[in-house]
């Protein structure tokens, strides 16, 4: 008895910080918390309205038909109401004195009692919450519609209709509710597909799909911290500014502040190389009107419009003045006038990059305390459409002191089985939504890395092998020194082995200028991991330690030598034989996930010629 009534005075706990309880405990009790009491909150994700039947008194013994009454004028002309709508309708638009008065008298009576079912996420777990909003409490209307946040006080019960639901709460308070303009809130349309969902970065964590990919992108998170703890690593922080290209060929971003509001207007098609270019300059208007109409349609910030109209009114200006100053120039072209950029009246007083990687910085750390890794945003300005790779990523880095080119291999073959398994234990449900809704091959394809091995093969091998296949045409050429497509690499895991693979020994054209050269002087020791679905997931190296074959290198690649004297440093001073690797945890997501389009998986992605939010 004591231990029963124990269990009855059990109570939800509370989340630490917002004094309510998170639907995933609630959902997660079931029936063990009917009874209790309880404050949650979320948003709607569906809902529709009951109505109540009035209640008939009990006939009682002896009673007269006259005398079982107790039922209101008002409930029996509720109860009329769609006969009276009927009526109308009939009327249609003929004005006359009846339908005057009875539209009337209908707008007059109270709507009929009602019980609003909405279905309730607050974001902790796939499904829902079913919550019932008596119209005693609130109006319908008011908390029916799809995006509308509610905080609620209530009482948890069975539900009464049985279906899918095993708990479901009676609201008896309402604390907060925050409505929605539903023919301007996208999500009001039924299941819109991801690529629109893009357009709205700051609403689609709403859905179901979304918010399911964002908890297995933070497990993976959690992962991939507890792996490197776990094996002895100590994060470090890179910087995202850098006067250093990290791989000495990139595509990478000017970081500067002399294009700031106090420069001419001029310098807005300022490029280090020219002048003042018209083409740029509308382009550069195209871009404006289009984030113009952007701000126009969501009136989000008024603030925001006034300043981009007038920064496209100034930016038109300009470009008229140069169109008009071709035309006087008796059909002449207009050259650039020539704008010297003095860096040293830049921010940093020289030029800086957003960096690429961050494996040459961790170095120097390596160097000093053995094993480290970092965790953090790369960019890329590569204009290119592609649906495994966008203008920022987010990437896992590391650097083993005293490791060669397989220690990393071994590294990074126990880090995906345990990120794996990882996310199979711990994301059952995501998982399970995402195999009905997106991929049902996923499960599947994480238990097969979790436990098989990975096939390991040579650049040459691998090219060897695709000459061989008679049965595919590849778009692209292969012949040895020519880079591995995403299409060769595809054909490689996906109908060769079966399994992931990871290709070593590249030619030295063909990699960075610090990875390290093979005996055979001709390939260097770095290899990629590339898995189903995912594609290339690991770019790895063993790095060149010794000084006088890294300054070679630089030479012979024609890189600025001064950009590098301090990685050289590293080699002049207790140079180590070191290796590490750097993988697109964006791109694990998608592997993870089964989605096919790296842009889903990223909260809020940035490629060429989109930038949203």
């Amino acid at each position: 008895m004591a231990s029963q009534q124990a269990a009855t005075e059990t109570v939800a706990p509370l989340s630490k910080y917002s004094k309510r309880v998170i639907l995933k405990t609630v959902l997660e009790g079931g029936t063990g918390l009917v009874g209790q009491k309880i404050v949650i909150g979320g948003w709607v994700k569906s809902s529709n309205e009951v109505r109540k039947e009035p209640l008939q008194p009990p006939a009682v013994a002896g009673d007269t038909p006259a005398a079982a009454k107790d039922v209101t004028c008002v409930e029996i002309l509720q109860t009329r109401i769609p006969f009276f709508r009927s009526i109308m309708k009939v009327l249609g638009g003929n004005p006359s004195p009846g339908r005057g008065k009875l539209e009337s008298i209908v707008q007059q009576l109270p709507p009929p009692p009602s019980v609003a079912v909405l279905q309730v996420s607050d974001g902790s777990c796939v499904p829902s919450l079913q919550v019932l909003v008596d119209s005693s409490i609130a109006p319908p209307i008011q908390v029916m519609a799809t995006g509308t946040c509610i905080l609620v006080e209530g009482i948890l019960q069975q539900p009464t209709v049985r279906g899918k639901h095993e708990i479901e709460l009676k609201v008896e308070k309402i604390m907060h509710v925050g409505t929605v303009v539903q023919d301007r809130y996208p999500l009001s349309k039924k299941r819109l597909p991801l690529d629109m969902l893009r357009d709205f970065p700051h609403f689609r964590p709403r859905t179901t799909t979304v918010a399911s990919i964002t908890r297995i992108r933070h497990s993976l998170t959690q992962a991939t911290h507890t792996f490197f703890l776990n094996n002895g690593f100590l994060y470090v922080d890179m910087p995202i500014i850098t006067t250093t290209d990290g791989e000495g060929f990139s595509d990478k971003f000017q970081v500067t502040t002399l294009l700031g509001r106090d420069i001419k207007m001029e310098a807005i098609a300022m490029d280090v190389t020219g002048g003042v270019n018209l083409e740029t300059i509308k382009a550069s208007i195209n871009e404006k009107s289009k984030q113009v109409e952007e701000l126009k349609r969501t009136e989000s910030n008024r603030e925001a419009l006034v300043a981009a109209l007038q920064d496209l009114r100034k930016t038109n200006e300009l470009a008229a003045q140069l169109e008009a100053r071709e035309k006087s120039k008796s059909g002449t072209s207009v050259k650039s006038q020539k704008v010297k950029v003095e860096f040293s009246e830049d921010f940093f007083s020289r030029q800086t990059f957003l960096t690429s990687s961050g494996r040459l910085h961790l170095e120097s750390y390596a160097c000093a305390l053995g094993n480290v890794y970092s965790f953090g945003p790369r960019f890329r300005a590569q204009k290119l459409e592609s649906k495994k790779q966008v203008a920022e990523m987010w990437m896992i880095e590391l650097e083993i002191a005293f490791s060669q080119l397989e220690d990393a291999m071994n590294c990074a073959d126990d880090f995906l089985k345990f990120v794996s398994k990882w996310v199979l234990e711990n994301c059952s449900e995501d998982l399970k939504f995402l195999s009905k809704r997106v991929d049902p091959a996923i499960v599947d394809r994480l238990q097969l890395l979790t436990s098989s091995s990975f096939q390991r093969i040579s650049y040459a091998e691998a090219v060897e092998v695709l000459k061989q296949v008679k049965d595919k045409k590849f778009e692209a050429k292969l012949e040895l020194g020519m880079p591995l497509t995403e299409e060769h690499e595809s054909y490689l895991v996906d109908e060769i082995y079966r399994q992931p693979v990871i290709i070593h020994n590249y030619p030295k054209e063909l990699q960075p200028f610090y990875v390290r050269l093979n005996d055979d002087g001709k390939t260097v020791a770095a290899f990629d991991v590339v898995l189903p679905k995912a594609g290339k997931l690991i770019r790895a190296s063993q790095n060149e330690e010794r000084f006088n074959v890294l300054t070679t290198r630089i030479k012979e690649l024609d890189l600025p030598k001064e950009q590098y004297e301090w990685y050289l440093d590293l080699r002049r001073h207790g140079t180590v034989i070191h290796s590490g690797f750097s993988l697109s945890f964006d791109l694990l997501v998608v592997y993870a996930t089964g989605l096919i389009d790296v842009r889903e998986v990223i909260p809020f992605p940035r490629s060429h010629g989109k930038a949203t939010n």
